[in-house]
């Protein structure tokens, strides 16, 4: 394991575990409110999205205890997941735009209270993140690493905010 890998080992630990709870919290939470869940034009992306940032995040972390891993490899590993994630959150953000151009989503409170650009936002920031990150890791700079664990902490607050809206707002 490279040398700057070892010092995020307990980081990387706790963000796999905490990613993986929460993208449980948010699958159990959509399997008990999947029909109201499902009349949202937009939320079904939304939650697609999350669960990628956070799939993405528990992958990081567990990538990144790799034994011998080198920086590059994992740089090379990292921004493979940023760009699938990342090509799922456009396509999120797309429906997300279109639903706001088009119709108000009927299971959310009128008027919105989130303006569209910040979902789309939320949606895209963790994977840009990542992206960013793999790219500094292939050159072999261990500055990406700050960058792959800004992703992985934006993918688990843009979560919980999302956990909130599968859980709560579309029981209200």
């Amino acid at each position: 394991m490279h040398p700057a890998l070892e010092q995020w080992s307990d980081f990387n630990v706790a963000i796999a575990g905490a990613s993986a709870a929460l993208a449980g919290l948010i699958i159990v939470a959509v399997s008990v409110n999947l029909e109201r869940i499902l009349v949202s034009p937009a939320i079904p992306a939304r939650t697609g999205a999350a669960i990628g940032a956070l799939t993405l995040a528990v992958a990081a972390g567990c990538l990144s205890l790799i034994p011998d891993q080198s920086l590059s490899a994992l740089g090379v590993e990292i921004l493979v997941g940023a760009l699938l994630v990342g090509w799922f959150a456009l396509l999120a953000s797309l429906r997300i735009y279109r639903v706001a151009s088009a119709e108000h989503d009927p299971l959310l409170p009128k008027p919105p209270r989130m303006w569209p650009p910040g979902k789309i936002a939320m949606a895209l920031a963790s994977p840009l993140l990542f992206v960013i990150g793999g790219i500094i890791l292939v050159t072999g700079n261990v500055d990406g690493l700050n960058w792959v664990a800004a992703g992985s902490i934006t993918a688990i607050v843009a979560s919980v905010g999302l956990s909130w809206i599968v859980l709560i707002e579309v029981r209200r």
